[in-house]
């Protein structure tokens, strides 16, 4: 389906700037950081293999990370005409089906390049390529339940890579604890991924996406996204004093605090607040996983 075709000049072959734009580098960081979670959390000098710790990253974010807004684009296209039009493929920079073929490219190429980080991390690279088609293409397109497409974009982005590092350089299955602290972020990060949401609010609507904004409006989905950003954090606390890190505790505490405050504006006025939230809330969320990371490094990789 075209989008705008007769609004804009016809162009033969995209812009590199728009192909730039259409990557979305500003979403790389997400799972560029978890993915060096993992890396720490394996307990495994950063020393012993550095080339992999730098080749996970580059998959983690430009290729998998990047392919995957190639594909969200082109299969938005139709969204974005009406929320975005300056966006790449509706304003007509990348013309054609230009969006389609570098995502396709790019999607081979991951795999590619996954296929270097051992069995680990190529199977990873697999999941998260397909979970990325799955999340943006029909029939699936799982990003219309406000419930599923959330939750497959917080694994993706913060579980699945954390599992990575963790696991290639440890040439092995992550710990359960390592696994365990992972998928509370990824579970967490489920309510950021709805506060994200809120800037497709009227495309998603118009366009049949149902997403926790459109459904529960954004005051309703506001609070569901804080809590369920909220309750694995206090989960993650409680194990890591559980495990014999208070003091990584008492962090995670401190910055989950940090976050109930930033909570507090951003539920008087969510739709106006959630971009303000997602640069300070956010920031200390991906901290406290950081500060995790560490404390899984310091207890060990025990079951």
């Amino acid at each position: 389906m075209s989008v705008h075709e007769n609004l804009h000049p016809v162009r033969q072959y995209p812009e590199p700037r728009a192909v730039l734009t259409l990557l979305k580098p500003v979403t790389w960081f997400p799972p560029v950081w978890a993915y060096f979670c993992g890396v720490i959390s394996s307990g495994v000098p950063l020393s012993s293999a550095p080339w992999m710790v730098l080749l996970g990253l580059v998959l983690a974010g430009p290729l998998v990370c990047g392919m995957s807004q190639a594909a969200n684009d082109w299969c938005d296209r139709h969204v974005d005409a009406i929320n975005e039009p300056d966006r790449p493929i509706p304003s007509g920079r990348i013309p054609g089906r230009w969006g389609l073929w570098i995502a396709l490219a790019m999607s081979a190429f991951a795999l590619w390049v996954g296929h270097f980080l051992g069995p680990w991390g190529f199977g990873a690279t697999i999941l998260g390529v397909l979970a990325a088609w799955a999340y943006s293409a029909e029939p699936i397109r799982l990003k219309r339940s406000g419930v599923w497409g959330p939750g497959l974009v917080g694994l993706c982005y913060e579980g699945l890579p954390w599992f990575t590092g963790a696991a290639v350089l440890s040439a092995g299955m992550p710990s359960v604890r390592t696994m365990t602290i992972a998928a509370l972020y990824a579970l967490g990060a489920h309510g950021i991924m709805t506060l994200n949401d809120f800037k497709a609010l009227e495309g998603d609507r118009q366009t049949g996406v149902n997403s926790l904004p459109v459904t529960l409006g954004p005051e309703r989905a506001a609070r569901v996204a804080c809590i369920v950003m909220a309750l694995p954090q206090v989960a993650v606390i409680g194990l890591l004093w559980a495990w014999g890190a208070p003091v990584y505790a008492l962090a995670v505490a401190g910055l989950l605090a940090g976050q109930v405050l930033a909570m507090r504006v951003l539920l008087a006025d969510p739709r106006g607040k959630a971009p303000w939230y997602n640069a300070t809330g956010v920031l200390m969320y991906v901290s406290g996983m950081m500060v995790s990371a560490f404390a899984l490094r310091l207890v060990g990789v025990a079951p």
